[in-house]
């Protein structure tokens, strides 16, 4: 699983990234300024690989006993696979190939290979699957490769699934989807998850001051945290709700479910700004349960319905 703010992505991995810079010795990685303004697909790439290389020990140490080493989150609501049922009949996982895009130290890729299934856990940090080694990959196979250039053959998958992982990251969405629909074999199933985009419009506070509206849910310019030589260092990047159909269907998906997880009495934990008192009042996650269709993809376009 990666990251879940919206702020504040074998036994041995395989790498496919290529090397990026890292901010200048002597930088304090902390100093920066968090701003609204373009961010090309490179610029985020190098972000999210360097950000989490940075961030995975702090975040492990966080947030891990949440996520448990073998459990299968869907967000910080707490919804577990295990309740939701999101990935399909349980007994169709035994001997399913499955692609885990984003998947930190493994968990979800863990819970998946206890029952049956054959999970390869893909991160584009190199850190975050350092703690995948630590926890144990039995029966999982790590690969270290950005999301938007799978190095696996066509048709490879039954199933495609990610907590939180790469989508919210990448600056083209479209460019993973197509990677996905085509490692995907026909009818396979993707279902992943993300910062629902309602909360885009709101500020990232837990608390009260989290509940008026700051911003317009329309604008898409991305988010992000840059150093003092102008340098993004966190991108993370906002679609619509209808943004994110769009782009599912113009690569070839069928949009089977749209999950959005009420906030359970149980949970008492705030993260960033998901907590108990917002997650009664809005959504926090959006959850796209999604099949790979057989007809001719929509054309390629960008909507006008933004403007």
């Amino acid at each position: 699983m990666d990251d879940m703010t919206q702020h504040e992505t074998t036994g041995t991995a395989s790498s496919a990234t290529a090397g990026a810079h890292l901010p200048a010795a002597g930088q304090d990685p902390d100093d920066t300024t968090a701003v609204r303004r373009a961010a090309d697909a490179p610029e985020s790439a190098r972000a999210s690989r360097h950000w989490w290389d940075r961030n995975a020990d702090e975040y492990q140490q966080e947030h891990g006993g949440f996520l448990g080493d073998d459990r299968f989150v869907w967000g910080p609501e707490g919804l577990s696979e295990d309740e939701a049922g999101l990935l399909g009949d349980p007994a169709g996982l035994r001997g399913a190939r499955v692609l885990e895009l984003g998947a930190g130290a493994a968990q979800c890729a863990r819970w998946l290979a206890a029952r049956g299934a054959r999970p390869v856990a893909l991160d584009v940090s190199h850190r975050q699957l350092q703690h995948a080694l630590r926890i144990g990959v039995d029966n999982v196979d790590l690969v270290e490769a950005d999301a938007g250039r799978l190095p696996f053959v066509d048709g490879g998958f039954d199933l495609v699934c990610s907590s939180y992982g790469a989508l919210p990251f990448v600056a083209d969405p479209r460019t993973v989807l197509r990677e996905v629909h085509r490692v995907l074999r026909p009818g396979g199933r993707l279902v992943f998850s993300l910062t629902h985009p309602i909360r885009w419009a709101l500020p990232d506070e837990p608390g009260p001051e989290g509940l008026s509206v700051a911003a317009s849910y329309f604008d898409r310019t991305p988010y992000v945290e840059q150093d003092e030589q102008g340098r993004a260092v966190y991108v993370e990047h906002h679609r619509t709700l209808g943004d994110r159909v769009r782009d599912l269907t113009a690569t070839g998906f069928t949009l089977l479910d749209l999950v959005e997880p009420e906030w359970p009495r149980w949970n008492r934990q705030e993260w960033g700004g998901w907590s108990p008192l917002r997650g009664n009042l809005i959504p926090g996650t959006a959850i796209f349960v999604c099949a790979r269709a057989d007809g001719p993809r929509e054309p390629d376009r960008t909507t006008d319905a933004r403007k």
